[in-house]
């Protein structure tokens, strides 16, 4: 059976990797100068290869339609692409959060080991190539080919679309699946940015730009209600538009369906606080405050948080307190000292929207998840036309997750 693979991404290769495995002719078409080149800024450039935890849990670090990936999970898992990458010379190790990189902390490392496993399975790739449309039998209700940006027209028995989503379009994500889907009469659910930075109008996002923080707990709140949409523990970090870093991405894939966000966000009424000590209780961190301004007590406040905070946070954060920063440690009221630690407790963010879809790690929306098979990922409405990857609905937190519905949906795809 000859095998037409449109896209060269994760989800593609997988595809690809079990197709060939299946004694199909399979070649993979793809836009850009090379393979996998999203894959390649995944991870800061280290490659989240997958999560450690079980299979089982997966479905819950997926809010976008995690349960049509159960079949797709049982199929190739964790354990799957990490004995794949082992059988490519990649070790992993696992590090904080239950993700999974390379020893090497090199993503082209992992591209390469798919790449290597291409080959040793025969499959043809084909580079810098656009495809433009699938040609369709209407009689048979079939596809039969592919027509390419040239004119070129390529005829096969199976097409698996694996172009990927819109997010990070230099790296070759620009849609171009949903437009041939949408030719076909698949539903495209409106592509939003998931895994994104948001922004914030507060000037203290600008004083702490390039700001990292570990180990704080962060909770999003929608303020009309009183209610908490999100809460995290982890890294996150300040931006000259407002806040970034892996909790922040992983709650707006959360916050992005959260109903009427638009004009909650319009109207300053989405809050992020930030717990800078989530080891201590207020009385705990009182208390060490107390011990640490006994040991300055005749020096200015200013110049009395340096064991207890980032240098980068003091001022502004005094500047919050609006406590005079040039007051003598032992001149400090026991009502300053409270507010100071509530807001090392609870220090506020005012959150405003979004930033573009081009710098999302992944894509909400897409294909609809109910015009798929989810066992074999084959459209409901083609017979001999297949989908996986980001194009399919489906979008996770930060960890591993998304790259793992790539590898299994790809590998799904190809299998049937």
């Amino acid at each position: 059976m000859k095998v037409l693979i449109i896209g060269g991404g994760p989800a593609g290769i997988l595809a690809g990797i079990s197709s060939a495995e299946e004694n199909n002719n399979v070649t993979i078409f793809e836009k850009m100068n090379m393979l996998g080149k999203k894959l390649l800024i995944t991870g800061k450039g280290r490659c989240n290869i997958t999560s450690s935890l079980d299979i089982s849990e997966f479905i819950q670090n997926i809010p976008g339609n995690g349960k049509f990936l159960y079949s797709a999970f049982k199929k190739f898992d964790n354990k799957d692409i990490v004995n794949l990458l082992s059988k490519n010379n990649v070790k992993v190790k696992e590090e904080r959060g239950n993700r999974y990189f390379p020893c090497s902390d090199k993503s082209i490392d992992v591209r390469d080991a798919l790449e290597r496993e291409l080959k040793n399975k025969k499959v043809n790739v084909i580079l810098n190539t656009k495809v433009k449309s699938i040609l369709k039998d209407d009689k048979l209700n079939k596809v039969i080919g592919i027509k390419l940006e040239n004119g070129e027209k390529i005829y096969g028995d199976k097409v698996i679309i694996a172009t990927g989503g819109k997010s990070y379009p230099l790296t070759g994500s620009t849609g171009d699946g949903y437009k041939m889907a949408k030719q076909l009469g698949h539903t495209v659910n409106t592509p939003t940015a998931s895994l994104v930075p948001m922004t914030s109008n507060d000037y203290i996002c600008k004083k702490l730009q390039g700001l990292s923080l570990r180990n704080v707990k962060i909770v999003i709140k929608d303020i009309t209600k009183n209610k908490n949409i999100y809460e995290d523990f982890g890294e996150m970090l300040f931006t000259h538009f407002g806040v970034s870093g892996p909790t922040i991405l992983s709650a707006s894939a959360h916050l992005l369906r959260y109903k009427n966000i638009d004009n909650l966000l319009k109207e300053n009424k989405i809050k992020l606080y930030i717990d800078l000590k989530p080891a201590l209780s207020n009385e705990q961190l009182d208390l060490r405050i107390r011990r640490d301004f006994e040991e300055v007590k005749n020096k200015q406040f200013k110049n009395s948080l340096d064991k207890l905070l980032p240098k980068k946070l003091i001022n502004p954060l005094i500047e919050v307190s609006k406590i005079n920063p040039d007051k003598k440690i032992n001149e400090i009221t026991k009502e300053e000292r409270i507010k100071l630690t509530e807001i090392i407790k609870k220090f506020e963010i005012t959150i405003n929207g979004f930033r573009p879809i081009e710098e999302a790690i992944v894509t909400a929306g897409g294909i609809k998840v109910s015009e798929i098979d989810p066992k074999t990922m084959k459209s409901k409405l083609i017979d001999n036309l297949f989908f996986a990857g980001e194009i399919i609905d489906v979008d996770a937190y930060t960890g591993g997750f998304n790259l793992q519905i790539a590898y299994s949906t790809g590998y799904t795809a190809g299998k049937n």
